[in-house]
């Protein structure tokens, strides 16, 4: 017979237990008292960077024993941790910020606990890939969570194929000092007037949202210097966006002009012609036509 777990049970900080600590995203005020006491009770901490936690334990007042893991040590840290987990001990992982195992080492952790049968549980708190979802304006009730995109080029650009083929909101992160380039892949590939809500400094004073589409992403970020982490938040490929001011005016644009007006932001000809062609509702090909009689003419 089951039976469901009492409050104090499930608050109880056992041996043996991992437990995934999310910590603030931006704001202190948002951690949770149930991630405070655990952070506080448990053996030891696994923190991505012992410096970053360890401002986080010192500024709540908590000192407890800490060991690194991340990407670079994850192998061989990780079976350490497992044993200690397996000879009684509770351990809180970190990551520098947000919910562990997103797009974070800790999703091997995870793994290595399952594979040795180690009770891992979830203290919830804030995920920077969720905050920004709820705030870009575009549907939720679907979305994938793609996280970085490849570095090495092969790869990235399969990656951003299976991208274009998908029609659910789509998450992506994205380093400031990368920014550009990734847009600059993301409108090639899925075109410039795909919608694209750009968040950065989520829960902090200077939050933004841009809310845009990628070709216009591109414009504003070749005059604009990105600060800060951001998380991308893409229309899927059958998201229909309402009509805008913007995009009124550009359908008012004779067919050259709509198309130079897209290589202006910094794509290419054949790329131009689809996001003009795509926004006017008439087949590339068409659209091509019409530039050449416009030309001619």
């Amino acid at each position: 017979m089951s039976r469901t777990s009492t409050s104090e049970e499930k608050n109880a900080i056992c041996g043996g237990t991992l437990y995934l600590v999310s910590t603030p995203i931006g704001n202190l005020a948002d951690l949770s008292e149930r991630a405070i006491k655990v952070l506080a009770e448990v053996d030891f901490v696994a923190a991505e960077d012992t410096r970053n936690t360890g401002k986080l334990l010192a500024y709540l007042g908590i000192s407890r024993p800490m060991v690194s893991y991340y990407e670079h040590n994850k192998k061989e840290r990780g079976p350490q941790i497992v044993a200690r987990l397996l000879a009684g001990e509770s351990c809180a992982l970190c990551s520098d910020a947000g919910t562990p195992a997103i797009s974070d080492p800790g999703e091997d952790l995870v793994a290595l606990c399952a594979e040795n049968h180690v009770p891992v549980t979830a203290i919830p708190g804030c995920c920077a890939a969720i905050t920004a979802l709820t705030l870009s304006g575009l549907p939720t009730s679907r979305f994938t969570f793609e996280g970085f995109l490849p570095v090495e080029k092969t790869k990235r650009r399969a990656r951003l194929e299976a991208i274009a083929r998908g029609d659910a909101t789509m998450i992506l992160y994205e380093a400031p000092h990368k920014l550009r380039t990734t847009l600059d892949d993301l409108s090639a590939a899925l075109g410039a007037d795909r919608p694209v809500a750009l968040c950065r400094e989520l829960t902090k004073r200077n939050e933004e949202i841009l809310r845009t589409t990628l070709g216009e992403a591109v414009t504003h970020y070749a005059q604009n210097e990105p600060r800060g982490e951001y998380v991308l938040i893409l229309g899927g490929g059958t998201y229909i966006a309402p009509t805008s001011d913007k995009s009124a005016a550009r359908l008012a644009l004779s067919p050259a002009e709509h198309v130079a007006y897209y290589e202006k932001s910094g794509l290419s000809r054949m790329d131009a012609i689809k996001a003009a062609a795509k926004e006017r509702g008439i087949p590339k090909n068409e659209l091509y036509r019409q530039v050449n009689v416009d030309k001619n003419g």
